[in-house]
């Protein structure tokens, strides 16, 4: 027996694509037995599994727990919650990996799976290893056993522990997504007043998008904010693992500003720490990490390769732009988007002003927001490569962590290529907005030269 994917479905940090077409419950069969194959030659013998609010997630969920079991794993079923349980299931149980069927932040068509393995990101190459052993029918063959776990309390628990913070009033937006009953446990039991938006699980996403990077996305809660003078509000993607917030004027914190200021508190508690951000990030998230004594690591976009640079630092804290921060130190490494909304809650009472306060004192920058715009998926990459060489030619200085960043005395752009569409995305930061033009100016002739127009 043997099955084959279609590529574009085998994302760099993920699986994940449009159901009915690239993905179906015959994909979520092989993508159990591969990956219970990979479990069982590491030694391995017990999967946790877990799914978001999707419409299609218990159908792939169900034929995903028979790959995994027909492959001879036992399989600990968690049930319907947010990407971040079921990490902390992984985390935490006595299992040797998990998978959460889950189309994150994409539209409602779409669904996919995160797949971790002995506590760290199953990407890349491991994801196209899975296609490799379905190809070639190259399966373990056994009989596991399906049970089931109530993780989501202990989940909560964990998510409170310790916590010590003053009395606020919040919004939380969870947008229909996977985070709804964890949302409203967390409101049970942190104090203070708090104004609950679309807790309901309904894949149909009937409000809005759960996108909190989108600043459309954010109205409701604005609204919510303003109209009831609450202290700040917080949002949630699709399945729990990115933030967002406003504050009580309703303006937006983006995840690198969200970053900048739980960064504070973090190198109070552990001095000249390494935070990790990613290349999308603002310079005065940078600025801000030199200025309280911290060491800046940035890495590339995408969760698991900021988890795995994160292991590499030893960082206690990253984040990128999109609002993934993730959690070392006394936490399990990963993003988890509910525990981000605590430490940030905490971060505002240490700071003994507001959130306002917060964004307020933040330098001055304009910027872009990420400027997406398809390239054909076998020429992306080429075109930043020829990008690269010709600043190299002109002798500009870039960094290359993640396509090309460059960093001028007014300000920076990026261009890099999407590891999860077939589109490059650019976005540049300056002091003004005539400044901002330039650099625009700067990546449009860049592209203009390797024959892609930037319609934005």
């Amino acid at each position: 027996m043997t099955h084959h994917f279609d590529p574009e479905v085998l994302r760099e940090y993920d699986i994940r694509g449009i159901v009915g077409s690239g993905i179906a419950p015959a994909d979520a069969h092989a993508i159990g037995r591969g990956f219970a194959t990979r479990v069982r030659r590491a030694g391995g013998t017990r999967v946790a599994v877990g799914y978001d609010g999707r419409l299609s997630s218990p159908d792939l969920e169900a034929a995903l727990v028979a790959g995994l079991v027909a492959s001879g794993v036992d399989v600990v079923r968690i049930g319907l919650g947010p990407t971040p349980m079921l990490y902390f299931a992984e985390a935490t149980l006595e299992v040797d990996g998990g998978i959460q069927v889950t189309g994150s932040h994409n539209p409602a068509e779409y669904n996919g799976f995160k797949l971790v393995h002995a506590h760290a990101p199953f990407s890349g190459d491991d994801i196209q290893d899975l296609a490799r052993l379905a190809a070639d029918g190259d399966w373990e063959d056994g009989a596991g056993t399906v049970t089931t776990a109530d993780v989501q309390d202990s989940y909560v628990d964990r998510l409170m522990l310790g916590y010590a913070a003053g009395t606020y009033r919040i919004g939380w937006d969870a947008g229909n997504g996977a985070s709804g009953a964890v949302v409203e446990q967390l409101a049970q039991r942190l104090p203070g007043e708090h104004h609950l938006l679309f807790t309901e699980i309904d894949g149909n996403f009937p409000h809005h998008h759960p996108d909190p990077s989108v600043e459309a996305n954010l109205a409701d809660l604005k609204r919510l904010v303003i109209e009831k003078n609450l202290d700040f509000g917080v949002a949630f993607d699709g399945d729990g693992d990115r933030i967002g917030a406003v504050d009580a004027r309703g303006r937006v914190l983006w995840g690198d500003q969200i970053l900048s200021i739980l960064v504070q508190p973090q190198l109070t508690e552990t001095p000249g720490a390494t935070i990790v951000a990613d290349v999308k990030s603002s310079q005065g998230l940078f600025d801000r990490v030199a200025q309280l004594g911290g060491t800046l690591s940035m890495a590339a976009t995408g969760h698991s390769l900021m988890k795995r640079r994160m292991v590499e630092t030893g960082a206690p804290l990253g984040g990128e732009l999109s609002g993934h921060i993730f959690f070392a130190g006394a936490y399990y490494g990963f993003d988890d988007a509910h525990y981000a909304a605590i430490r940030l809650i905490h971060a505002v009472y240490v700071s003994g002003g507001t959130l306002t306060d917060l964004l307020d004192a933040m330098p001055c920058f304009v910027s872009t927001p990420d400027l997406r715009f398809p390239v054909d998926e076998a020429r992306k990459f080429a075109v930043v490569d020829e990008v690269l060489a010709r600043l190299d030619a002109e002798g500009v200085t870039v960094d290359r962590t993640d396509g090309a960043r460059v960093t001028t005395p007014d300000g920076w752009w990026l261009l890099r290529a999407s590891n999860t569409q077939a589109m490059l995305t650019a976005r540049a930061e300056a002091r003004n907005g005539d400044t901002l033009e330039a650099l625009l100016a700067q990546v449009d002739a860049q592209l203009a030269q390797s024959g892609v127009v930037r319609a934005d």
